[in-house]
């Protein structure tokens, strides 16, 4: 069962991604006028932040919806293995591209382990909550250098955020996407009309682009690069 208001959500979060990866791969090819620090600059990272939290938000919805349409185990790990292997490939290619800062536990890698975290604490109903809360305010709270390897920051209980071109750990993220399951369930339950109904037909490219997230996400920046590196090499010649 699919909710094309909740795929109009994740539609428009897709394309303020797309929108911010051009910039940065202009950016890194020193295509823009004026050069942009997407590392530090709070203009980029705090969209960096709201990016992520309506994609999580968007993944808990969705897992909302999946267990009302009495989505079973052997579904559900057919689509996690399609997140994790595409997080893999997202890890080999940006080691090619950046080795100094490969991604080691990107958004990819974080929502695979965020769905199995989230589906096994679906059933605590209303308790989702207050454990999305302390999901979030944990990391504010407690750090510990043994958390600070690539083996251990997927945590997310981090002295200093490590040097990699994308890191969404299970904490704080996790608690986004108990929020977005809390309150998916909430809407189904008490009000499915704010959820199943009809959809704009402007908005309708949205849904469509938002019921096919990962496909775009693993093409986009290969679009984006090849394009640019096309227009550099006839700009050459």
């Amino acid at each position: 069962m699919r909710f094309a208001r909740i795929d109009a959500l994740r539609g428009a979060a897709i394309v303020w991604m797309a929108a911010f990866h051009l910039c940065f791969d202009l950016n890194n090819y020193r295509l823009l006028i004026a050069p942009q620090n997407f590392y530090d600059d709070p203009f980029w990272t705090r969209q960096r932040v709201c990016i992520v939290s309506l994609f999580l938000f968007c993944a808990g919805l969705g897992q909302a919806a999946a267990l009302a349409a009495g989505q079973g185990w052997p579904r559900f790990w057919r689509r996690w293995g399609q997140v994790a292997g595409c997080a893999v490939l997202v890890s080999l290619g940006s080691a090619f591209m950046f080795p100094r800062s490969w991604i080691s536990f990107g958004i990819l890698h974080g929502i695979a382990l965020m769905l199995v975290a989230a589906r096994l604490a679906a059933p605590l109903g209303a308790a989702l909550w207050p454990l999305g809360a302390v999901a979030i305010a944990l990391p504010f709270f407690v750090q510990s250098p043994c958390f600070d390897s690539r083996w251990t920051d997927w945590v997310g209980l981090v002295t200093h955020k490590p040097v990699t071109e994308d890191y969404a750990p299970l904490l704080p993220w996790l608690g986004v996407m108990l929020w977005g399951l809390a309150a998916g369930r909430w809407l189904i339950e008490n009000r499915r009309e704010w959820v199943a109904g009809p959809l704009a037909a402007p908005l309708r490219p949205l849904a469509w682009l938002g019921s096919w997230s990962l496909s775009f996400y693993m093409i986009h920046q290969l679009v984006f690069i090849g394009a640019i590196e096309l227009w550099r090499w006839l700009g050459a010649h």
